[in-house]
């Protein structure tokens, strides 16, 4: 996913005569969405600074990327505001819609932002009032600001994201379907090799960073891997949240390690625990399996 935004992102003329590409990262809850734009955003942040410097020519400060977060019940005044208080301006409590959007856009120009993140845009209501106005809202900042704009939130194309909110218009021809380009995050699978590759190097990246006194070198990619698996069906939330409990309970009985007798008595989130029994049956029977083929003989 990073690759494509930062091919999206080089290649969007930042001018506002030019009509620039968005992208939506649109997937299931609990597979790391935020934390990977979050991530991709700091990057960005830290490669702007060191080639742009931390100040602009007119003596702003840079601030290459602004991140906003939406509700159910935001409005385009919420939205503006919410931009313009990402950069703590002296009238973000007071104002006209109108008012706010042009002081964002100040903000924007003054302090060179070229990324310009929407979180949780699932919690729109796009078929409707707001909703449209919101889209359309959305197609303004698009137009006007001389920023590359991401969206993020869950299923997006089934709320009308691509359509702009008609239920029955045809979604190929909308302007936004046009402009924007959606990335999704799958989970993790077993199915295929390349899947089960990935899930392994996952856990040895993960092992890595478990700071437990008697931890040994394939603990979660030798010993847990399937136990893990089934514990997470695939969801990294799910099995960051096992992981982080499961420490959490190993440093607290001393026994610095983490075992499948002791993850049995750590909770998980409510999806992962209803959707575990199928998997844990298929992995106990052979049917599947989460280690790659050069790995399945590997002792602990």
């Amino acid at each position: 996913m990073h690759e494509d935004l930062w091919d999206i992102l080089d290649s969007n003329l930042q001018d506002g005569d030019k009509a620039k590409g968005a992208v939506a990262v649109d997937a299931f809850p609990g597979l790391g969405k935020t934390t990977s734009v979050l991530a991709f955003a700091r990057d960005f942040h830290c490669r702007e600074i060191a080639e742009r410097g931390r100040f602009t020519d007119q003596g702003h400060e840079r601030w290459p990327v602004c991140r906003v977060g939406l509700t159910g019940n935001t409005s385009l005044k919420d939205l503006n505001q919410a931009m313009v208080e990402y950069f703590a301006h002296p009238g973000r409590l007071r104002g006209t819609t109108a008012q706010l959007g042009r002081q964002a856009l100040d903000c924007v120009l003054s302090c060179e932002v070229r990324l310009l993140i929407l979180d949780d845009l699932h919690f729109l209501k796009w078929r409707h009032t707001n909703g449209m106005e919101l889209s359309n809202h959305l197609k303004w900042i698009a137009n006007e600001f001389p920023v590359t704009l991401l969206k993020v939130g869950v299923g997006l194309a089934d709320k009308g994201l691509f359509s702009e909110g008609e239920a029955s218009g045809d979604a190929a021809q909308a302007q936004t379907g046009r402009r924007t380009t959606r990335l999704d995050m799958p989970p993790f699978t077993i199915t295929s090799e390349t899947g089960r590759r990935q899930f392994r190097k996952l856990l040895l990246a993960l092992e890595q960073r478990l700071v437990l006194a008697d931890k040994w070198p394939g603990m979660l990619a030798d010993d847990l891997s399937d136990y893990l698996f089934a514990r997470s069906t695939g969801h990294i939330g799910s099995l960051m949240t096992l992981i982080n409990r499961g420490c959490q309970r190993a440093i607290r009985n001393r026994s610095e390690c983490l075992s499948r007798e002791l993850l049995d008595g750590v909770k998980n989130d409510a999806a992962a625990e209803e959707a575990r029994r199928e998997l844990e049956v298929a992995l106990d029977q052979r049917k599947l399996t989460s280690r790659p083929r050069a790995d399945r003989g590997t002792a602990a």
